[in-house]
């Protein structure tokens, strides 16, 4: 599953030109992602440079991901059943939706093509994705996990 950008842009790059950030602080996120590893968004969220939602929108801005924020969305217990709770805990993702075969996954990370693979082997499902934050994603799994471990 070849994922390919819309925009042709780095995500520090998407960030500068919406004013979210600044040259400066997409230098030091860089050098700590170079010396700590880790995704450039979520260290930049991590630094207070960013917002989710900033990056989970610039995201779907570089790669047409859809963005869904997952607060007010209410998912139900038959979809939730499909991917086990340790999967959607180990790879930050939960399903929204399944129509047919598809299955529909709201995730942090939809450049995971690992997770997407899994989840796929798991439910037998062709997964479609949308972005989500991570904070969004985590209330989620705890919501609707909760009593299933």
């Amino acid at each position: 599953m070849a994922l390919r950008k819309i925009l042709n842009k780095q995500l520090g790059e998407l960030l500068i030109e919406r004013g979210i950030i600044n040259e400066q602080q997409l230098t030091k996120a860089l050098t700590v992602q170079q010396d700590k590893g880790g995704l450039i968004g979520e260290i930049l969220v991590e630094l207070g440079f960013a917002k989710e939602e900033d990056i989970a929108q610039s995201l779907t801005a570089q790669y047409g991901f859809p963005y869904l924020p997952l607060s007010n969305y209410d998912i139900n217990s038959e979809i939730v059943n499909i991917v086990p709770g340790r999967v959607a805990r180990q790879y930050l993702l939960v399903p929204i939706d399944k129509i047919g075969n598809n299955l529909t996954l709201a995730m942090s990370n939809p450049l995971n093509v690992q997770a997407i693979e899994d989840v796929e082997l798991l439910s037998g499902c062709s997964v479609q994705t949308f972005v989500s934050t991570s904070s969004d994603i985590k209330k989620a799994i705890e919501k609707y996990y909760k009593d299933k471990e």
